[in-house]
């Protein structure tokens, strides 16, 4: 009698990779989850590979050297994320690679794009995106996914992946992006809260007091070529996935991000709450609100527990 059934087939698994091997590096404000070096990573997605998830996310920790204002690094071909990339294509060509293109990873204020006079400039940016976003192509990332929220960025990258025969790469658009206070452990995770020194995002992410600007936001993005859309945070925008859903009826995902994480794993740490039980309900609450598909760091957790 079930209306709504989670499976495996539903989860996204992002993770963290640094350069160099070694032992996983623990992030202190996400327990559980770490920064895996690209030495290790083929042997940290193998048990993700046997319970069959289908997607991992790739986030690169992009060593503070390798940052500048401009953000040139997420245009080496031989980048983090590129050699991630190509690394587990070798090994797990069946799972499919997810690419963050946005520059926050790889510039040294923390931004999404390159500021001029204090402000991020859209175009200017838009014309780094699409050459970071063909670099991904080519590595292997089977979805780009522009985080950035830059306006015309979903238009611009899909003109560039036609006119370079990557007419196979999906684009996942972060049509509506919030800014949230829910980022904070993810901003850890790959360095870019001390490059932001206590900025914030707002003038281009979405303000967390509108339902309306997402639909614009959404309608957008589809006509310019987006195969998916992404709603994020997760669990406080679920009214939002819903109006998604039921506008545009296109697959619809949402992103269950760190700070959500953070706040199960540590109330289950501290048994305020069985974990197992809220993690899987707080999952189906994402597909009754008409999730395709959840990007979780509690994909490997969940997938063992839908297993067994």
């Amino acid at each position: 009698m079930a209306e709504h059934r989670l499976s495996v087939d539903d989860l996204i698994w992002p993770i963290f990779i640094r350069e160099g091997g070694g032992e996983p590096q623990a992030i202190g404000s996400m327990p559980g989850v770490v920064r895996v070096g690209l030495d290790g990573l083929a042997k940290h997605v193998a048990e993700a590979a046997r319970l069959g998830i289908p997607a991992i996310a790739l986030f690169p920790a992009t060593p503070p050297e390798q940052k500048d204002a401009e953000g040139t690094e997420a245009l080496n071909e031989r980048n983090l994320i590129c050699r991630a990339a190509r690394l587990l294509k070798d090994h797990y060509p069946q799972i499919a690679l997810v690419g963050d293109v946005a520059l926050d990873p790889y510039t040294n204020h923390g931004h999404d794009g390159v500021l001029r006079d204090g402000y991020v400039a859209n175009d200017e940016s838009v014309a780094i995106l699409t050459r970071q976003a063909v670099n991904q192509a080519a590595a292997g990332i089977d979805i780009l996914a522009p985080s950035d929220m830059m306006d015309g960025r979903i238009g611009a990258i899909r003109k560039i992946l036609d006119d370079n025969a990557f007419i196979n790469t999906k684009i996942l658009a972060y049509s509506a992006k919030y800014a949230s206070g829910f980022y904070g452990p993810f901003r850890d995770a790959v360095g870019s809260s001390a490059s932001l020194k206590g900025a914030d995002k707002k003038s281009y992410q979405m303000d967390p007091a509108n339902g309306d600007e997402a639909l614009h936001e959404v309608a957008l993005d589809i006509q310019e070529g987006a195969d998916i859309v992404m709603i994020k945070p997760g669990l406080p925008y679920l009214d939002i996935v819903r109006r998604v859903k039921e506008a545009f009826r296109v697959p619809t995902f949402a992103y269950q991000v760190s700070g959500e994480y953070a706040m199960l794993k540590s109330a289950a740490r501290n048994g305020f709450l069985d974990e197992k039980t809220c993690v899987l309900e707080t999952l189906l609450s994402f597909k009754r609100a008409g999730c395709d598909a959840i990007l979780s760091y509690y994909a490997l957790e969940a997938a063992q527990w839908l297993r067994s």
